[in-house]
């Protein structure tokens, strides 16, 4: 039987993305990212809970995510879980589950209420900007361009 183990958020960087080497030289970028959850309960009262996740990225994405990723940053993130241990200073055994990065995409906050639109605008923000160039593209994979529609509400 096929298992599958895929982590999606859109949520908002904690902290700056940290960026250290593994004893081997390979880069690894830690950094936390927040989701919130609303809901309204029975009396018509809304309720809100945040979520707080850690987050790795290796390699070229670890290096990528330093250099452009801000603490309040928001972003798409997709990757997998993996839960690892290791003995703490008391002899204990702890446990932490990350989500391991396949995907990120920087994206742009918009203002609340915002509902203009003009054709030219791309409503996903990429993880390149001007600045960056390809190196950043060529890190994070292909990136996709979101093409607007003439709707007068469009669909992404």
């Amino acid at each position: 039987m096929r298992s599958v183990n895929k982590v999606i958020i859109v949520g908002n960087l904690t902290r700056d993305p940290e960026l250290k080497e593994t004893q081997g030289g390979q880069a690894i970028a830690t950094f936390g990212v927040a989701t919130n959850r609303e809901w309204g309960n029975g009396e018509g009262e809304r309720k809100s809970s945040v979520e707080f996740h850690e987050v790795v990225a290796w390699a070229r994405r670890a290096e990528v995510c330093h250099q452009i990723l801000k603490k309040g940053n928001l972003v798409y993130i997709e990757g997998y879980l993996k839960t690892r241990s290791w003995d703490g200073e008391d002899g204990k055994k702890r446990f932490r589950t990350e989500i391991v990065i396949e995907d990120i995409i920087k994206l742009e906050k918009r203002p609340m209420g915002e509902v203009e639109y003009t054709p030219s605008e791309n409503p996903v923000a990429s993880v390149i900007n001007a600045e960056e160039g390809e190196a950043a593209a060529d890190a994070f994979g292909d990136i996709e361009e979101v093409k607007p529609t003439t709707d007068e509400n469009p669909t992404f």
